[in-house]
Formats: structure tokens, sequence, C-alpha cells
């Protein structure tokens, strides 16, 4: 569904960036066109709805009712498609839970605030399939090592997640800040 969000939003905005240019270059011309072009598709409309009335009405329902289906099917699997908020877990012993991905926030904030010159943590978890998606806002330090704090907040977050938790952890996005500079930490 995302993919097809993205299709359907790059056409729609590059049919309205394309509409909007021809509309400032030229706004008189590009008025009288609509102008012509609804006359036309009333002319059209109103020859068929004299020609045959009942298979006019018959049209008018099978538009709207063509259009509730396709655009509600739409509506409804961008509402019902959203993320799982857990994630299954399965014990040696052949036992299942669901781990919420909110608890699995909370356990990465709390963890990754132990660290040293790590100021704050805002983990985004995804549930994606039988893994978990991870991706960590670090603000941090100003003086530190960037590469080692990443490997170190890397090492703790796939522990966490694989050894303490027992999740598979798929992908794994880390992005650090600094923290604006104090001037105490200055002298």
């Amino acid at each position: 569904m995302n993919t097809f969000n993205r299709i359907t939003a790059i056409v729609v905005w590059t049919v309205l960036m394309a509409a909007l240019g021809v509309a400032a270059v030229a706004p008189i011309a590009t008025v009288a066109w609509l102008q012509d072009a609804l006359t036309q598709a009333e002319i059209w409309l109103r020859a068929q709805q004299e020609a045959d009335p009942s298979n006019f009405l018959i049209g008018q329902i099978a538009v709207g009712v063509i259009a509730l289906i396709i655009f509600g099917v739409l509506i409804g699997v961008e509402i019902w498609s959203g993320q799982r908020r857990g994630v299954r877990i399965r014990t040696a012993q052949g036992g299942q839970a669901e781990l919420d991905t909110s608890s699995i926030s909370r356990r990465l904030t709390w963890q990754l605030d132990q660290l040293a010159e790590v100021i704050s943590v805002v983990p985004i978890v995804k549930s994606k399939g039988g893994s978990v998606d991870i991706k960590l806002e670090i603000e941090a330090a100003p003086d530190i090592d960037v590469p080692m704090k990443t490997d170190e907040v890397v090492e703790v977050t796939r522990d966490l997640i694989e050894q303490d938790m027992g999740l598979k952890l798929g992908r794994l996005d880390v992005h650090m800040r600094y923290a604006p500079m104090d001037p105490e930490w200055a002298r």
C-alpha cells in the first residue's frame, strides 16, 4: 500500500504542478479552455440524458457505486493495514507471547539513557512480520566520538532486542545529533 500511495502522490502532484504552471503562464487561455471543456461536457451529458433518461440514471448510480467501492476499499486498506502494535515472541519450550511495541520503546529508552554521554533517546519501533524495525533518534554530548558511540548504541540495542527480549532485529537506523554546546563545557 505504501508503494501505491507514493506513486499516486507523485502522479497527483506532477499533474497539479503542470496544471498550475500552464495556468500561471496563460491564465486567460486556461480559463477559456476550461469553460469550453465544461460546456462540451454539459452538452454531451444533456444529450445522453435526453436520449435515454433511464440508462442515464443507471449510469449515474453505477458511477457513484463504483466510486464508493474503489475509494472505500482504498481508505479501508489504508486504515486497517497499519503496523501491528505487537511482536510475537516464541520461547524455547514452545510458548508464545506478544510484546507491545511501546513496551519495547520504553525499554530501549531506559537502557540507552544509561549509556555515558547520551542525553536523550527517542526510539521508533515498528513490527514487521516476525521482527522489529527500529529507528533511534539520539542526542549526545557535543564532545563524543560519533562512530564509537554509534557502535556502542548498535551493540547495546542488538543485545537488548535479540538476547534479553528474544526478538529478531530487522532494520536498525541510528540518527545521532549533538546537544547544544553549553558555555560551561567550553571552559
